[in-house]
């Protein structure tokens, strides 16, 4: 039976456990020049040494222009790939694949007045973003098409209604990734993972299944979900009904759901906290990947913790 410290193999890349650490921004471990600092890699080091299954190094962005905030990792020149690459070579070091999540902050609610040549620009340093992830070594990339970013506004029918080749239909919608996906197709061997935080909700469950469908298509090796676009006029995440029995998040419930819908890892996130919480959806096979964050800040050795726990519960050791 497949349990939490079952492999899973993407590609050429094995994962030893069902564990993921998500993209958690570390503000406080980095500086405004968006440079990776010793704290940064000494941060990820002690996440590989307690054994998790894989890493996707927090959201780095394609233009400065395009900053969560001052303090946020960057990848739009060369000059970033050094101090990335050491953050990479952890993961050769403990075996642990290692993506790069990829990211634009993008325009919030004026995604449909942004001129189209600076979409283009945009989307050339997608392009370029991921040739040097690959250059510096990770295993992969993450895009990050989810919580109201640039990729995640284009897709959401309730606020891009753009009138050129990035929006209209829902094929305009997706024509960004599209390209990006097709501009990079031969970066993307048995050796380098294609990975996308999408939005279950875009601004519905069934917009969400629609959208991983069609990433699906696209040649997509892992889709991460999260949440999406809020409602513009209530300012707030567009929440999902859940069933009287299923006792996580509700934006668990949404990788549940698209889980059932395609053909290929999906990774659920969100208070997922316990060993316990995380073998239940691992074990019942509503997700094959678990991304634990918060729990991992307060307690990088978290892995240590759960296989305590799950001898404990279950009586059987794992390495």
């Amino acid at each position: 039976m497949i349990n939490l410290f079952t492999p899973l193999k993407i590609k050429n890349k094995v994962l030893k456990n069902r564990v993921v650490l998500p993209p958690l921004v570390r503000f406080s471990l980095i500086e405004k020049d968006g440079y990776v600092t010793e704290r940064l890699i000494e941060w990820y080091r002690e996440i590989a040494e307690n054994g998790v299954g894989m890493i996707i190094v927090e959201a780095t962005c394609v233009d400065k222009n395009g900053k969560l905030r001052d303090n946020q990792l960057g990848i739009w020149d060369d000059s970033f790939i050094d101090g990335l690459s050491k953050i990479a070579d952890i993961g050769k070091k403990y075996n642990i694949p290692i993506l790069l999540q990829i990211h634009h902050y993008g325009f919030k609610e004026k995604i449909s007045e942004v001129k189209t040549e600076v979409l283009d620009k945009i989307l050339n340093q997608f392009i370029v973003a991921i040739e040097r992830a690959k250059k510096a070594g990770f295993d992969g990339v993450e895009l990050h098409g989810a919580h109201t970013y640039l990729l995640s506004q284009l897709a959401s029918r309730i606020w891009n209604n753009r009138v050129d080749k990035y929006g209209g239909s829902f094929q305009k919608r997706m024509y960004f990734v599209t390209e990006l996906i097709e501009q990079t197709r031969d970066l993307f061997d048995n050796d380098f993972i294609l990975g996308y935080r999408m939005g279950g909700n875009e601004p519905l469950l069934k917009d969400g299944i629609e959208v991983a469908k069609y990433l699906e298509k696209l040649g997509i090796d892992l889709l991460h979900v999260s949440f999406g676009v809020p409602d513009p006029e209530k300012k707030q995440e567009v929440k999902i009904d859940l069933p009287q029995n299923f006792e996580f998040d509700w934006v668990v419930y949404l990788g549940v759901e698209i889980k059932k819908h395609v053909n290929l890892p999906v990774i659920g996130v969100r208070n997922i906290k316990t060993e316990s919480q995380a073998s239940k959806l691992i074990e019942s096979q509503m997700l094959d990947l678990v991304a634990i964050g918060r729990a991992m800040i307060s307690r990088p050795n978290w892995m240590k913790y759960a296989k305590k726990d799950y001898l404990k519960r279950t009586g059987k050791l794992v390495k």
